[in-house]
């Protein structure tokens, strides 16, 4: 296989933490919590270094308008300005997917170089996850994906098999399993006590703390870096702080409600990178705020699930 300048940056990725990104001027937003390094945690397998804050795009598809789009384009460019690499999507997501769509505005905006790609395969057959996997290359652009993952554990042993086989080729650095359901915890589970992967990708939240039962310790336990899906309780979090103003324990270390709720997530010491939904520049800006500053220790976390809770 050709050894391209991209694949070089990839499998040449340095083990330390990534440098402070100077804050961007995009739609005019900035905070005060911009100005500090981003946060890093290592990925466990290898030591590299990835923010704590990556970024979902479940609702980037080729369908969009040209409005929207411009906003894809706009939203990734300050993900990235504002210290963001990580990138999650799936073969699966919106109508045409959103690997076709991150796919073409990276490379128009010259990002593919700096991007750790996340992607999924959903087919049990061995055959057609391998067409779907192969897909995913040729939608991204790039001949290195950084993590692919058995979505929602569909043919897990099957396609891990291939997943393997493509890391000792040099296709995919790193394997990994998800799930969005507590219905899939004990599945999960049992996957990380038998197979060898790198990532665990799962939902956890202020208001669903299920994962951080079994599933996050066993994670740790295993030396398995993690990935949050649904940081923000598919709204929950927004609608339960509705008409309340952040509280004063929390006024010294975020900005926002969204850095609140994340700061939680990526300060449990079993969590790598959460991944909120992001379609729109402030909101990533404003995500990548969470990524900086004083993360929350184990006595701030109890409190802040002690506030939660009484609202």
């Amino acid at each position: 296989m050709k050894l391209t300048r991209r694949k070089l940056l990839k499998l040449g990725a340095s083990a330390g933490a990534y440098a402070a990104v100077a804050p961007s001027s995009t739609q005019g937003w900035t905070t005060r919590l911009q100005e500090g390094a981003v946060v890093t945690k290592p990925i466990p397998s290898s030591g590299e270094h990835v923010p704590v804050i990556g970024i979902g795009t479940r609702d980037y598809n080729t369908e969009a308008s040209s409005e929207e789009m411009k906003r894809f384009q706009d939203t990734m460019t300050a993900f990235i300005e504002h210290g963001g690499t990580i990138f999650d999507t799936a073969a699966g997501y919106g109508r045409s997917t959103s690997e076709t769509v991150l796919g073409s505005l990276a490379d128009d905006l010259g990002l593919a170089d700096t991007i750790f790609w996340a992607t999924k395969v959903d087919r049990a057959p061995k055959d057609e996850g391998i067409a779907r996997m192969e897909d995913s290359f040729d939608k991204l652009h790039d001949d290195v994906i950084d993590l692919m993952q058995v979505h929602n554990l569909r043919g897990t042993s099957t396609q891990l098999a291939t997943i393997r086989e493509w890391q000792e080729e040099g296709r995919i650095r790193y394997s990994g399993v998800t799930t969005s359901s507590a219905r899939q915890y004990e599945a999960m589970v049992q996957t990380i006590r038998t197979e060898k992967i790198n990532f665990v990708q799962v939902d956890y939240s202020l208001a669903n703390r299920g994962a951080a039962e079994e599933i996050l310790p066993l994670c740790a336990e295993r030396g398995i870096a993690t990935l949050i899906n649904l940081p923000f309780g598919r709204g929950r979090l927004f609608q339960a702080v509705d008409g309340h103003v952040l509280p004063d324990f929390a006024t010294e270390w975020c900005d926002s409600w969204g850095q609140f709720f994340l700061k939680y997530v990526v300060s449990h010491p079993a969590v790598t990178t959460a991944i909120p939904g992001t379609t729109k520049p402030h909101h990533a800006i404003d995500n990548m705020g969470a990524a900086r500053g004083w993360m929350p220790d184990a006595k701030m976390r109890s409190r802040m699930e002690t506030w939660f809770d009484a609202l």
